[in-house]
């Protein structure tokens, strides 16, 4: 960690706060198409991080570790078209979820 030290005049970072994370995983298709193999991956990812502890390991929270993916504009389009209500165009909308016990 000693190759640490001089970066601490450049910013934020503390050296002395450098220990070992969980890790982090990405898997994007730089064009920004969508494909089911991105999400494959991106599973594959959090196979592949288990071992340093992403998982969902907290059972009164839910804190763990997921994948984030592209709001499926198409198929809400789909939903508001068969259930009468008006939906954003992509891009003006975010969505939430909510585990409730």
């Amino acid at each position: 960690m000693d190759h640490l030290k001089d970066i601490a005049k450049y910013g934020l970072y503390e050296p002395s706060t450098e220990h070992d994370a969980c890790g982090v995983g990405l898997v994007a298709d730089i064009s920004g198409a969508k494909s089911h193999k991105i999400i494959q991956e991106g599973l594959q990812v959090l196979c592949n991080l288990h071992h340093r502890g992403a998982a969902g390991s907290d059972e009164f929270t839910g804190d763990g570790a997921g994948i984030l993916i592209q709001v499926p504009h198409e198929l809400y389009v789909q939903d508001a078209a068969d259930n009468n209500y008006e939906l954003p165009e992509a891009g003006h909308y975010g969505v939430g979820m909510a585990f409730l016990p």
